[in-house]
């Protein structure tokens, strides 16, 4: 996976953060990601849902039950959003559907164990897409 790079300014000056993208760097960011096939963008977006859920869970944290960032309502959503875009794209994922699959039902069990009153088999996040996790 390449990220985009930028092309350099066209009147040479540098590109500082902050500063409003120019033209020619839009046209080819546009043309950069026409060329990135599906499957990875679709891969790249359930890396960005599973890396949210993961922070919003705490996972990140020396101590996850104390961690600043844990929000399990945010959890709930990502990875809900995480499961529809697994269950829509899955015969389109290939070789990487096992691996994604298997983040999100970590996922869903972490999101599990977390929470104070655990959802019945079937009510947690992202279930109603992928079936039980237990």
């Amino acid at each position: 996976m390449t990220e985009p790079q930028p092309t350099p300014s066209p009147t040479g000056a540098s590109d500082l953060p902050g500063e409003p993208a120019h033209d020619a760097d839009i046209h080819f960011n546009v043309r950069e990601l026409a060329d990135v096939p599906s499957v990875e963008v679709i891969s790249r977006a359930a890396v960005m849902l599973m890396s949210a859920a993961a922070e919003k869970l705490g996972l990140a944290a020396e101590d996850p039950d104390t961690a600043a960032e844990r929000d399990l309502d945010e959890a709930r959503r990502l990875i809900t959003a995480l499961a529809g875009l697994v269950t829509a794209s899955v015969e389109y994922l290939g070789p990487h559907a096992g691996p994604v699959r298997d983040g999100l039902q970590t996922l869903q069990r972490a999101f599990r164990e977390a929470s104070t009153h655990p959802d019945a088999p079937g009510q947690g996040p992202g279930e109603k897409y992928t079936g039980p996790v237990y």
